[in-house]
C-alpha cells in the first residue's frame, strides 16, 4: 500500500513568482521569507516522495462565482498552467498521476462526498507556487501530482469539520491505494489576510501562530470554529487556512513538526510554512 510520508503547508501570495522570476529571494524584503525553505529541501531529499497531493483553492481558471463545487478533484494525465494576469511566469505542464487521482475519486464518492471530477483541468499559482517553492527550478517537476480544490471563495463555504473530515478521506483513499508510492499532502493559502474592505491589510499573527501549533498538537481545536468566526479572526481571504486544516486531516494519526517558519507581511499577507512528518 502507499505511504503518506508528511504534510506540507504554505502561502500561495503570487509576488513570491515575481520574487523567483526576477531572483530577488535575498533581498531585505524577501529573505526572511525564503530563509524558510532549506529545512523543508532537506526533509523532502530524504522522504523523497513519488506524489504530491496539493490542496487548494481556485481564483477562476476552472471555477467562477456561477459555478463553484464545494470540492473538486484533478483526474488529468497533465494539469497545464496559464497566464492568470499577477505578471508571474507560466510554467511547465505538471505530470498528473491517473491511478491515484480515479482511487480518489471512488474511494470519496464511497465515504459520501460528493466531489466534481476534472479530467481537463488548468491550475493557477495556489498550485503552481508552492511546488516551485518546494522544489525550486526544477523542472518538470519531480513528483507526479494530483489537484484537489476547496471552495475558499463562494459561499457557503465547507465548515473546518467537514474539511477535517474530507482530509481524512483523503488519507484513508491514500492509505489504501495498491502501490508503493510515497505521497506527500500539500495545503496551500494564506494565512490572515484581507485583501479588500474596511479591513484590507489585516492580519492575526496571534491566531496564526496558534493555528500553526493546533495543527500539531490537537487540529480538532480548529474544527469549533465556523466559516464565520474564521472570517473574523483570519480575514475574508484568511479563511483559506481550510486548505492547511484538510491536509492535516489528510495525515490521520500524530504528526512530528519538522520545521515551521512565519513571515509578515508579504503583500499584505501572513505567510506561514509549516512541515509535518507523519509518525
Amino acid at each position: 500500500m502507499a505511504k503518506i510520508v508528511g504534510g506540507l503547508n504554505v502561502t500561495h501570495v503570487p509576488y513570491i513568482g515575481r520574487a523567483i522570476a526576477n531572483n530577488t529571494q535575498q533581498d531585505p524584503y524577501w529573505k526572511p521569507f525564503f530563509d524558510g525553505f532549506p529545512p523543508v529541501h532537506a526533509w523532502l531529499d530524504k522522504v523523497k516522495p513519488d506524489v504530491a497531493v496539493v490542496i487548494y483553492n481556485d481564483h477562476g481558471l476552472n471555477f467562477f462565482l456561477d459555478k463553484m463545487p464545494t470540492f473538486a478533484v484533478g483526474a488529468a494525465p497533465q494539469y497545464n498552467n496559464a497566464d492568470e494576469g499577477w505578471g508571474i511566469p507560466t510554467l511547465p505542464p505538471y505530470q498528473g498521476d491517473l491511478d491515484l487521482s480515479w482511487h480518489m475519486i471512488d474511494a470519496l464518492i464511497e465515504e459520501e462526498f460528493d466531489i466534481v471530477t476534472c479530467q481537463e483541468m488548468l491550475v493557477d499559482h495556489a498550485f503552481t507556487l508552492p511546488l516551485e517553492l518546494f522544489w525550486p527550478g526544477r523542472h518538470p517537476c519531480p513528483v507526479r501530482t494530483v489537484p484537489v480544490c476547496v471552495n475558499t471563495v463562494q459561499f457557503p463555504l465547507p465548515t473546518p469539520a467537514r474539511c477535517f473530515k474530507f482530509g481524512q478521506a483523503i488519507g484513508r483513499a491514500i492509505e489504501s491505494w495498491d502501490s508503493d508510492a510515497r505521497v506527500v499532502v500539500i495545503g496551500t493559502g494564506g494565512l490572515s489576510h484581507q485583501l479588500d474592505g474596511q479591513r484590507a491589510g489585516f492580519i492575526n499573527k496571534e491566531f496564526d501562530l496558534m493555528f500553526m501549533e493546533k495543527l500539531i498538537t490537537d487540529p480538532l481545536w480548529v474544527t469549533r470554529y465556523s466559516i464565520p468566526d474564521l472570517v473574523e479572526l483570519t480575514g475574508t481571504q484568511g479563511v483559506e487556512l481550510i486548505n492547511w486544516l484538510t491536509t492535516r486531516g489528510a495525515l490521520l494519526g500524530e504528526v512530528a513538526k519538522v520545521h515551521a517558519n512565519y513571515h509578515v507581511p508579504i503583500s499584505n499577507t501572513a505567510s506561514g510554512l509549516l512541515c509535518m512528518e507523519a509518525v
